[in-house]
């Protein structure tokens, strides 16, 4: 018993401190990967009962196909980014492509890629929820390999690491002597998802009857609020590893405990997506004249997406306020995306990742704790100067600008290889049939016949006309 004591006492807490990080950082990976169910719930409950099956196989490919090309190429070419958009770094197409290699016995290289990887599977799963319900899945395919590949493994290159574009070291970080603030990814994961999903949204087109012959926009309900609620829940859940996991040192060098750190962050976290769907509710109360549970599950998530990038950085009431403005803001921006736009964003993937992290982020610097700042309601806040909220707007147009482009030359790619979307009669027959010849509900249409067609799990009768 002394013995084992004494090897206890004699070990280095440096590298006792690393090893219970890592193991810490691994365990909030396979909290994250549970956000992948979570979208898959959330946007097969959003899309009628015939479409479901081709949700569930766009996320399944997410991140399958995903985790293969984010360590083929997209780990390589974030580093690459970094590389190319730092004062004084030399590119090193070695070095960038360097965490392939087997590492040492005690080195973490395969833990950082992992949870590199788990970010950039969120990011691409996003998409799905925009263009579901006509787009060809081997479309779908191709851009979910360029989401991973290249659109948004630029994003952390730019902005991660202590190098990059956006970074201090970076050439707009260094004119303007600080580095862009987002600490978990509001707008480097979810609106560089939320931004490519409405483009591609835009580029395939509305489900069939989404808009009648005047322009005005007819609502295609979804065939399950229970999955759509049940799978916000999930992603609440996940979401606790997204953003408390980012705050990867449990334990400083020397062995002592980051509670304030991470409690600062699971704090905002909770109080964010709190007050996002209690804004929603009062919203969504105000604008159709009763509370929308629908309505409060994407409040909820916008309120996370919003504190995503702010959680160690602003005050306990900032965390809130972020997350009442982008819960407030979540059924207004989606009016305006649908009815002016004309932009069929089936789960409202914009109104829910990309404007609510651009808005999040930018306002960092506003709400920003400061250890040495004014006590208000018991947490010390100073604003973090103009140079600052400038970078955040910067950064911002960088994600949005980078993601807009980029995503329009993939899906034009796409729709030259492949064609972007089912025919009429495929998206009338429903996408789980006509792309992958499966029913997630077949007890809905067990024994039909052309004499007595079965009843469809979204009302009217399979492949009839009332199907849309």
């Amino acid at each position: 018993m002394f013995g084992a004591l004494d090897i206890a006492l004699q070990m280095d807490p440096t590298a006792v401190s690393n090893s219970v990080n890592f193991v810490w950082v691994l365990v909030v990976c396979f909290l994250i990967f549970f956000m992948q169910p979570g979208f898959a719930l959330l946007e097969a409950g959003q899309v009628r009962a015939k479409n479901v099956g081709n949700v569930l196989m766009k996320n399944m490919t997410d991140w399958t196909l995903g985790v293969i090309v984010f360590f083929l190429l997209g780990q390589g070419i974030s580093n690459l980014a970094g590389q190319l958009t730092t004062s004084g770094v030399a590119v090193d197409l070695g070095a960038a492509f360097s965490y392939m290699m087997a590492p040492a016995a005690a080195s973490p290289s395969w833990i950082n890629w992992f949870f590199g990887a788990v970010f950039a599977m969120t990011a691409a799963t996003i998409v799905s929820g925009a263009v579901a319900g006509r787009m060809k899945y081997s479309a779908y395919v191709f851009v979910a390999a360029a989401m991973t590949a290249v659109i948004y493994p630029v994003m952390p290159g730019f902005a991660w690491g202590g190098s990059g574009l956006l970074s201090g070291a970076g050439y707009l970080g260094d004119a303007l002597d600080v580095g862009y603030l987002d600490f978990a990814g509001a707008t480097i994961v979810h609106m560089c998802g939320g931004m490519a999903g409405l483009v591609g949204a835009k580029m395939v087109g509305p489900r069939s009857g989404r808009f009648d012959s005047n322009g005005d926009s007819q609502p295609i309900p979804g065939h399950s609020m229970l999955l759509a609620v049940l799978g916000t829940l999930f992603l609440a859940f996940g979401w606790y590893g997204f953003n408390v996991g980012t705050q990867a040192t449990v334990l400083s060098g020397s062995g002592a405990f980051q509670g304030a750190a991470l409690g600062r962050v699971v704090l905002n976290t909770t109080l964010g997506m709190g007050g996002g769907a209690v804004a929603a509710m009062v919203v969504s109360n105000a604008w159709q004249g009763k509370p929308d549970p629908l309505w409060a599950a994407n409040g909820l998530l916008a309120g996370l997406v919003a504190v995503t990038g702010a959680v160690p950085h602003v005050t306990w009431w900032g965390g809130l306020i972020l997350g009442v403005i982008a819960g407030a803001l979540v059924l207004p921006t989606y009016r305006w995306v649908v009815d002016s736009l004309k932009i069929d964003d089936v789960c409202g993937v914009f109104a829910v990742h990309g404007s609510a992290g651009a808005i999040g982020t930018i306002l960092i610097p506003v709400f920003a704790y400061d250890a040495g700042g004014t006590w208000i309601l018991g947490d010390p806040w100073g604003f973090l100067g103009v140079d600052q909220l400038l970078m955040q707007v910067l950064g911002v147009a960088v994600v949005g600008t980078w993601t807009v482009v980029m995503t329009i030359v993939v899906f034009k790619v796409a729709d030259v290889l492949f064609g972007l979307r089912v025919s009429e009669e495929e998206e009338e027959t429903g996408l789980d049939q006509s792309e992958h010849g499966i029913s997630v509900y077949p007890e809905f249409t067990a024994g039909s016949s052309r004499e007595r067609p079965g009843v469809s799990a979204d009302g009217g009768t399979t492949g009839g006309a009332q199907d849309d």
